[in-house]
């Protein structure tokens, strides 16, 4: 396998077909959740085989946002590292979903306890417990406010046992006059009663007015960064954002990466660097320009036609067993954010954003908000996870997810 760590398909046992509308935006009216209202179809199951294969980073990306979330079909097909999906008892979070949702393991009132965070319609709940059962999730509190909505999508825990948190934040896009339509940016915050009470450190990623498209086909945004994964690098020295971009030209569109010293965190506005022409970048601000995406969009946001191809809303962890980082993503076909499927990549560091492999496609259709919750007791997180784990769609769970080496060889200790 080449330094790239790309691949392509093989092996994965997959999904069965659901339809499960949801909202982002929380100045329109949010839909009702699936979970409540029982409206989600299941259609015939079927089955995907799928492995992934060493090839080149190069790739064409996706973007996100949504509407109703639709199948297709369609998967890759060669051969080296294999991912699978096992049908499994279905388990969910007890907060509603429609975002990335930490989950972090921590002593609170003296017993190992797995804190999840989920956030819906704009405001973020906190719940305990394991996987094997949680309690009610009970509403966070954020001061100061930042405005708009605040969907909390990652969070790092410092040795001294704060925790620091990172947020979509969508405020109306004023800049466009009279209009319900939303932008997106990143913010920063902290807490130090395991995510009970959190204090905002300020915006830290945000898109310049010069990049929103006002007359835009897109159903939510007119332009911004967010949909978010944040991760701190094994050595512990940088943090790294992996976000969606939704600017005006290809160049702003397609996922994006920047880093931040670990040691900034209590002070974190004006202190990111951005990925750029195959460089770190500092920003002078907090607003993002020159970011060259890992994957571009091929078929682009806020274009005439509603057809769009980009990857968007990348969630990040360590995988212990394949000893890399791997990715997933949600892949759009319109402006609505239409859900054509859920693909994997993954890449043996993040100093390098351009390392990360090719996309592979793991799932048709789908639900938004992939990602993975590590199955180890005391350790397995949405950050960190071993050869298998739970794999979570708007926070339910109906499968478990299996990495296994081509080679076969064991995992390194």
């Amino acid at each position: 396998m080449n330094a790239a760590g790309a691949f392509a398909s093989s092996m994965a046992t997959v999904v069965s077909k659901t339809t499960r509308p949801l909202s982002r935006f929380l100045h329109r009216q949010v839909l009702k959740s699936p979970r409540l209202s029982r409206k989600t179809n299941y259609m015939k199951p079927f089955v995907l085989i799928l492995c992934l294969l060493a090839a080149s980073p190069a790739v064409w990306a996706q973007s996100r946002s949504s509407a109703n979330v639709i199948q297709r079909g369609g998967a890759p097909n060669l051969t080296s590292l294999l991912v699978g999906l096992v049908p499994a008892e279905t388990i969910e979070l007890t907060g509603e979903v429609d975002s990335n949702s930490p989950a972090v393991w921590d002593l609170v009132g003296g017993q190992e306890t797995m804190v999840v965070l989920t956030s819906f319609a704009g405001r973020t709940s906190r719940a305990l417990g394991s996987l094997d059962g949680l309690t009610a999730a009970m509403p966070v509190r954020l001061r100061p406010w930042p405005g708009g909505g605040v969907w909390m999508e990652a969070v790092v825990a410092a040795p001294d046992g704060t925790w620091y948190g990172y947020y979509h934040n969508e405020r109306v896009a004023t800049e466009c006059g009279d209009t319900t339509k939303v932008v997106p940016r990143i913010g920063a915050a902290r807490s130090r009663d395991h995510g009970a009470n959190w204090y905002d450190l300020g915006i830290v990623l945000e898109s310049p007015a010069s990049t929103f498209v006002c007359n835009t086909n897109n159903r939510y945004f007119v332009g911004g960064v967010g949909d978010l994964s944040v991760v701190l690098d094994r050595s512990g020295q940088f943090l790294y954002f992996f976000f969606s971009q939704y600017g005006r030209t290809a160049e702003e569109q397609g996922v994006g990466a920047a880093r931040m010293v670990w040691g900034d965190r209590d002070k974190p506005v004006g202190k990111l660097d951005v990925w750029s022409n195959s460089v770190w970048l500092p920003l002078s601000g907090t607003q993002v320009t020159e970011a060259t995406p890992i994957f571009l969009s091929s078929r682009l946001w806020h274009d005439a036609d509603a057809d769009v191809d980009a990857y968007w809303g990348p969630t990040v962890h360590w995988n212990e067993y394949l000893q890399q980082y791997v990715m997933l993503l949600n892949r759009s076909s319109d402006e609505s954010f239409t859900q054509e499927g859920i693909y994997v990549s993954m890449s043996p560091s993040l100093e390098t954003p351009s390392t990360w492999a090719s996309p592979t496609k793991i799932m048709d259709g789908g639900q938004w908000y992939p990602q993975v919750i590590g199955m180890e007791e005391g350790a397995g997180t949405d950050k960190f996870a071993g050869q298998e784990a739970r794999f979570f769609m708007s926070g339910r769970s109906s499968y478990v997810i299996r990495f296994n080496r081509a080679d076969g060889a064991a995992a390194r200790r």
